[in-house]
């Protein structure tokens, strides 16, 4: 991903982020990696997003989850030119270490959103499909994950 448009993707992901979801918009995610099959977004470790441990909060860790595929859907719906709503009716996580460093979450089934939302501007039916999301912390270790997701993303055209 080129500088500059993931300097866009960022600016758009906040943007979005303090008008629709705030509390997004305060642990400050950024775009390290788009492409048609992968989402990486990093949270940063820092005041707003640790716990009093010194580790992240599972709140930020479960937004960054989100959001690793919310960012995948939001661009294919702005594609489409369509209205389409959606949310996340099921979350599941497994932290499996703990988030010692910035976190990047990673998203690599972004072919697989893009079928949802697809698939919901033909039928104007609810799609609903679950989601795997991890997250890393790179500066410990770029091939250990420490957080396992599952997200269901509902899907419906107006």
């Amino acid at each position: 991903m080129k500088k500059l448009d993931q300097l866009k993707a960022t600016a758009f992901l906040r943007l979005f982020s303090f008008f629709k979801i705030p509390l997004l918009g305060w642990v400050r995610p950024t775009v390290i990696d788009f492409d048609d099959q992968r989402t990486v977004l990093e949270i940063k470790l820092g005041r707003r997003t640790k716990n009093h441990l010194g580790v992240m909060y599972f709140g930020a860790l479960a937004m960054g989850a989100e959001a690793a595929v919310a960012v995948r859907a939001v661009q294919e719906i702005q594609k489409s030119g369509q209205r389409v709503d959606f949310l996340f009716k099921d979350f599941e996580a497994k932290f499996l270490k703990r988030a010692e460093g910035d976190v990047h979450f990673i998203c690599d089934e972004g072919e697989q959103v893009r079928d949802v939302i697809n698939a919901t501007i033909r039928s104007r039916q609810r799609e609903t499909k679950t989601f795997r999301s991890y997250a890393i912390v790179p500066s410990k270790s770029r091939d250990e994950i420490i957080g396992e997701f599952k997200v269901t993303l509902s899907a419906k055209a107006k």
